[in-house]
């Protein structure tokens, strides 16, 4: 009997000992639906003791390890989630009857998932023909595999782009049709997201305007420094830009920017001169524009070689005639007079001439196509001396100086008319479309003794046989010999007219477009 009531003790003891030592349960935490959510969606968490079942138990819970919830649920729910809910969750549980607690639990991280953003590549602003492709993302979703859906907003209706069920849409060939408003939609199981915000995409009819321009000057000395820039008009990204010479195609320079691409030449030297244009191209596959044309001249220093006109005007009629000689006074030979028009030629074939240390080339009837830039040319290929000549099928025209008047000179102004000069003669004469001289006779203007304040645009108008063409009058300083501005005239386009020098490619298919004229 002693020996059953010991063994009794010694298990009552063991009992006991066992009970103390006992290990603490684990705590659990699950989600529902997902611990990938999206805002305003309801999420719940469930904190579950793994031993002791969930009887008698409380519940604390802790958000990025600060407690939470003081009411010691099971549950903690969050409706209409946001971003603030997004975190690292865990619970711990403690018997409500007992000394008992589990462990910290496992950590849950939720995140939620702001509505999809539509981008788009290369841009919002488009020309027909281009390829676009939209990207619909989700942000924080880690791997979670999604579908997609796509849709375009136009004036009257809102369709479903049935090809797209990507996370991106690839739209080839864009059409002013295309414009509209694209959101796009992602799915994970039976869940959708909100609609992404509307990005309006924009689709031009025309093809764009390529603009290249030219800073400080197009008339250049060696060592000066001069930028290209290109510009495509109403667009504003995603564009590389080249820039080429016409005679050879070869690209000299390449940049890449949003809408506007630079080029920087830091000292220009003589065999810089060129016809230039650049191109702007983007997207996959490549769509590209070429911009319009301009003339970079540079020269040297060679006061020996002279460019002799006759008649020495800028502005001539047409089917008058016209001589251009290259004097070298050093009495070397080889220098030719060159022309652009349409293209890099010699002079004309009409009337060539050349004797000793003289060259002389005269065209018999002149053509408004005759307008272009003429210049004296070496066997070497030095260039000197370049001068507007500008032909126009008019009655009025008028008479100007070809090169630039120095500084402290008189300037002369006629204003010359295609027939006999009437009996009573009449010219107003304007400079930027104000009037400089309103005489009742007389069809000439003298200026004694220019400055750099009477540099600009000139002509004159009779008031009975019309108005002369535009003539640029450039002023340079006293003592600088280089020719640096230069200016078309013209007559059917007077505002596009710039103060230096309009790229002459441009100029010709306009003055092509005139050829109605017919000799006199």
């Amino acid at each position: 009997m002693e020996l059953i009531s010991l063994s009794l003790v010694i298990l009552l003891i063991s009992n006991l000992h066992s009970g103390q030592t006992e290990e603490r349960p684990n705590a659990e935490v699950t989600v529902w639906p997902d611990k990938y959510v999206f805002r305003k969606e309801n999420v719940t968490l469930r904190c579950v003791i793994n031993r002791g079942g969930a009887t008698g138990w409380g519940y604390s819970w802790y958000k990025d390890d600060l407690e939470i919830q003081q009411d010691k649920l099971q549950y903690y729910t969050i409706s209409s989630v946001t971003e603030f809910h997004a975190g690292i969750y865990t619970c711990k549980g403690t018997e409500t009857r007992g000394s008992r607690y589990s462990n910290i639990s496992n950590a849950v991280t939720l995140t939620v998932s702001e509505s999809p953003v539509v981008s788009v590549n290369p841009d919002t602003q488009l020309f027909r023909g281009e390829t676009v492709t939209l990207r619909c993302d989700i942000q924080d979703t880690g791997d979670t595999e999604w579908t997609y859906s796509w849709t375009v907003e136009k004036t009257n209706n809102r369709n479903i782009i049935t090809q797209c069920n990507t996370q991106e849409c690839k739209i080839n060939n864009i059409q002013q049709t295309d414009s509209g408003k694209y959101t796009c939609r992602g799915k994970i199981r039976e869940q959708k997201t909100e609609m992404s915000d509307a990005v309006t995409l924009t689709v031009s009819s025309d093809k764009p305007q390529t603009v290249l321009s030219v800073s400080p000057d197009q008339w250049l000395t060696e060592g000066d420094s001069v930028t290209l820039m290109c510009e495509v008009i109403n667009s504003s990204t995603g564009w590389t830009f080249s820039w080429f010479t016409v005679q050879n195609y070869k690209p000299v320079s390449v940049s890449s920017g949003g809408f506007k691409g630079i080029n920087t030449v830091s000292s220009v030297t003589v065999k810089t001169t060129g016809v230039y244009m650049c191109r702007a191209e983007r997207g996959d596959p490549v769509y590209h524009t070429n911009s319009n044309t301009k003339i970079l001249w540079i020269t040297g220093v060679s006061p020996s070689v002279s460019l002799i006109i006759r008649p020495n005007r800028s502005q001539h009629f047409s089917s008058e005639s016209l001589s251009l000689r290259c004097e070298d006074h050093s009495n070397s030979t080889g220098w030719t007079v060159r022309r652009y028009t349409d293209k890099l030629n010699p002079c004309s074939s009409s009337d060539w001439r050349s004797t000793g240390t003289t060259s002389t080339c005269t065209i018999r009837s002149l053509y408004t196509s005759d307008t272009g830039v003429y210049w004296c040319q070496s066997e070497s290929g030095e260039k000197l001396h370049p001068v507007n000549i500008s032909v126009h099928n008019v009655d009025v025209i008028l008479d100007s100086p070809v090169h630039p008047v120095t500084e402290g000179d008189p300037l002369t102004l006629r204003c010359l008319y295609r027939y006999k000069n009437p009996s009573n003669l009449r010219a107003e004469f304007y400079k930027d479309e104000s009037v400089v001289q309103n005489q009742t006779t007389g069809d000439m203007m003298i200026i004694p003794t220019v400055s750099k304040s009477h540099e600009g645009f000139y002509y004159c108008k009779h008031p009975e046989r019309g108005e002369s063409p535009k003539s640029w009058i450039s002023v340079r300083v006293s003592g600088n010999s280089q020719v640096k501005k230069f200016c078309f005239n013209m007559i059917t386009f007077p505002l596009a007219v710039c103060p230096y020098l309009l790229a002459t490619v441009v100029l010709v298919v306009k003055y092509h477009r005139l050829r109605g004229e017919t000799s006199v």
